[in-house]
């Protein structure tokens, strides 16, 4: 029995005569084709079968034959063939021929296929897939339909690259890839590149969409620090969907087996959000020290109520010459005082009080016992500390604040004892169109009571000392705007003079220890607050007046082009409080800072900043930064560093295309003074269709006498894994280059 129609009006069907069927769970009936849901992206499991062939025989409640442009449509599912037979019973057809099924997405193409449309079953011989998740393709001998997100490939391939002859593919003997978790399961695999077999594995796993999940990532081969060569085998739990492991043994084969871990998690309670991670490393036995080596780093901070949280950062390490023997970054090396804290912090609309106990492990430079210029001081601990602050603002026209602070010291080798402060301030704001005034009371109380004696107190132990000090501040400014332009744009144009003065008596502090307190900075920051100290064992003496100009540059979107600054401080009488007895200070004035900034083009921004002393005609400091963004993965950045009698360094780094898909990295961070490289970093990436291949090397200083020189290499296939060699080249690109961008996804 056959059913024919005529010849819709679709070119399609122009020069062909043929029957278009449709099965429901009724009877058979004819549709025309114009009608009929081709490819329906949502797959309806009542969903009637529409069938197309040139011939179409059989019995429409049993078993039905087509023939020649055959094609059958079912929900989601949509296939042709140059032959099929379709059960109707059975919900199954199967086909020969020229197989194209299109299915929730993906594409088949085989030799002969059967499939349970009900189901999902099935099968198809000889094929090539592509699948829509991530436009991932292969061949195989034979896929197997387990169910609708479900598929078991037999000796096939699988690859994200385009073509025929893609650039990559890994060839195994079973792959199943499992839609709806979203992974891909090998057994037997080889990984290809460029025809060459790069890795081969008795089994592996990936993700489909590239999202986190457990496996063994791949293993990395580097030479070390100090030449010694690394493999590392990290393996990846993904415990949660905010929780995950990462453990990584490391055979250093100068020193021994090294295995480390990294965790990490974020989450929320019904009191607040948690997240935290730790990392810790351990060599048992080192071949080289014969010592046990390890390294721990632990951050954690969590909300105990509303306004309440507690937290604790965790920093050791085993021994002075870990960041000099291990460090795999810039960073890592420099790090030589490594801080344990823990604390709790709570907050209300206007009060506030954190506790803390805090105490330090000092890494010392291994070059410090022949030179004691590079030996690192070690801080006070602070067991513990409680901090208070309280304020409001625009009380009756009043802002005021409360500052205390009770903290016990400890240090092995000098005075210790307790520090208790109190900082009560009010100031009245006039703030009006055009200026400002605002004058501001302020006393600083403070108790010592001291345990022991020390070679820098005259006290002796069990001193109690005592310390009360007013200040008078008043600062005040005008603002005044007008119309310009700057380099042809339309701009606002601000002239904003601005004097700071400060005044508050003497007292001899030679007395009091030092806990906690340093000279601060001199910069545009601190010269508009009331003490040139940070920390509360010395309180400066003032008698000054800072004076300051300041003019922006404003775009009408209020995006701030260009910002100049000049400012300098005035004393009307000598200073006398001072850290350091030897310090010479200023008389009547202090240097001079300049300062200019902006983003003068859509592709320029500098920052610099000068302290020019006026009297010796000299720069004490200076720094010029500027970075050119002249596009898409195209920065240069160019900056230059100079203290006195400290350091004078130049910082060159650039990310730049050097044709279509070649990409150059590099940074040189050069001492002047020492006439020696300290950082130096070069690299190239590749960007293809469907993989990225980054490479380069770096060399750094690790402590005063000694560098630390590593390769990166890292070849990335998009939607199956990153194969690398030496550091992880990222990581290293992210922090040396202002401005760096990612190639590929």
């Amino acid at each position: 029995m056959s059913w024919f129609s005529s010849p819709p009006s679709s070119p399609r069907w122009a020069y062909a005569l043929t029957a278009i069927v449709t099965v429901t769970s009724g009877p058979l009936h004819a549709q025309n084709a114009q009608s009929a849901q081709i490819g329906a992206e949502v797959d309806d499991p009542d969903a009637p079968v529409i069938l197309r062939a040139e011939e179409i025989t059989g019995r429409p409640d049993r078993e039905i034959n087509l023939e020649r442009d055959v094609e059958l449509i079912k929900g989601a599912t949509r296939m042709t063939a140059r032959s099929a037979c379709y059960k109707v019973v059975d919900d199954v057809v199967k086909a020969k021929g020229d197989i194209n099924m299109w299915r929730f997405g993906n594409r088949y193409k085989g030799d002969e296929l059967e499939l349970n449309l009900d189901s999902g079953q099935g099968w198809v011989l000889h094929p090539e897939y592509r699948m829509q998740l991530n436009n991932a393709q292969g061949k195989a001998n034979r896929i197997d339909f387990v169910n609708e997100d479900v598929a078991v490939i037999t000796d096939g391939t699988y690859s994200t690259c385009e073509g025929p002859s893609p650039d990559w593919y890994l060839k195994a003997d079973t792959l199943r890839l499992d839609s709806g978790r979203d992974v891909g399961t090998a057994g037997k695999t080889v990984v290809y590149f460029k025809g060459v077999p790069i890795i081969g594995t008795p089994a592996m796993s990936f993700s489909l969409s590239g999202a986190r999940r457990s496996g063994w990532l791949p293993p990395t081969f580097s030479p070390g620090s100090k030449g010694s060569t690394e493999v590392m085998m990290p393996y990846y739990f993904n415990l949660a969907p905010n929780r995950d492991l990462t453990v990584f043994p490391r055979v250093i084969l100068t020193r021994g087996l090294q295995m480390g871990a990294t965790g990490r998690y974020i989450g929320h309670t019904d009191s607040g959000s948690y997240s935290g991670e730790t990392h810790a490393e351990l060599l048992i036995n080192d071949q080289v020290t014969d010592t046990n080596r390890w390294l721990i780093n632990s951050l954690h901070s969590q909300a105990i109520a509303p306004g309440w949280s507690y937290g604790w950062v965790l920093r050791a390490a085993s021994d002075n010459e870990y960041p000099s023997d291990f460090s795999k970054s810039v960073a890592n090396s420099a790090e030589r005082q490594l801080l344990r804290e823990l604390r709790t912090d709570y907050q209300s609309k206007y009060w506030s009080l954190t506790a803390r106990a805090q105490n330090y492990q000092v890494l010392q430079d291994p070059a410090a016992a022949a030179n004691p210029s590079l030996a690192v001081p070690r801080p006070y601990d602070r067991l513990p500390q409680i901090n208070f602050h309280a304020g409001r603002y625009d009380v009756a026209g009043f802002d005021w604040a409360l500052d205390a602070e009770v903290t016990r010291f400890w240090h092995p080798d000098l005075i210790h004892g307790s520090r208790a402060v109190a900082v009560p301030q009010l100031s009245y704001p006039i703030i009006r169109p055009g200026y400002f005034i605002t004058p501001k009371v302020m006393v600083h109380a403070s108790k010592y009571q001291l345990d022991r004696d020390g070679s820098n107190l005259v006290a002796m132990p069990g001193a109690s000392l005592t310390r009360v000090l007013p200040t008078f501040s008043l600062d005040s400014g005008l603002v005044f705007e007008r119309e310009s332009k700057l380099f042809g744009r339309a701009v606002t144009q601000t002239l904003e003079p601005r004097l700071f003065y400060v005044r508050t008596p003497y007292k001899d502090q030679s007395q009091f220890p030092n806990f906690d307190t340093a000279e601060a900075g001199f910069n545009f920051a601190q010269i508009f607050t009331e003490n040139r100290f940070i920390g509360a064992d010395r309180i400066s003496d003032a008698n000054q007046v800072t004076a300051a100009l300041v003019s922006r540059y404003i775009e009408s979107n209020g995006a701030e082009r260009l910002r100049l600054a000049l400012g300098q401080r005035f004393y009307f009488s000598q200073q006398r409080v001072r850290l350091d007895p030897s310090t010479q200070l200023n008389v009547s004035r202090s240097d001079v800072l300049l300062a200019a900034s902006g983003r003068v083009a859509d592709n320029w921004s500098f920052d610099s900043a000068i302290q020019y002393n006026a009297s010796a005609r000299s720069v004490f400091s200076s720094n010029y930064g500027v970075q050119w963004l002249a596009g898409a993965k195209k920065v240069v950045n160019a900056e230059y560093r100079y203290q006195r009698d400290s350091f004078k360094n130049v910082d060159l780094s650039s990310q730049w295309p050097l044709s279509l898909r070649w990409f150059g990295v590099g940074r040189v961070s050069y001492s002047l003074r020492d006439k020696k490289v300290l950082e130096s970093l070069i690299g190239l990436e590749y960007q293809a269709d469907c993989w990225v291949l980054r490479m380069g090397a770096q060399r750094f200083v690790t402590a005063a006498q000694t560098t630390s020189s590593s390769l990166l290499f890292q070849l990335e296939l998009n939607g199956l894994s990153k194969l690398g060699l030496g550091s992880n080249p990222l990581d290293t690109f992210y922090k040396s280059i202002p401005g760096y961008s990612r190639l590929g996804r």
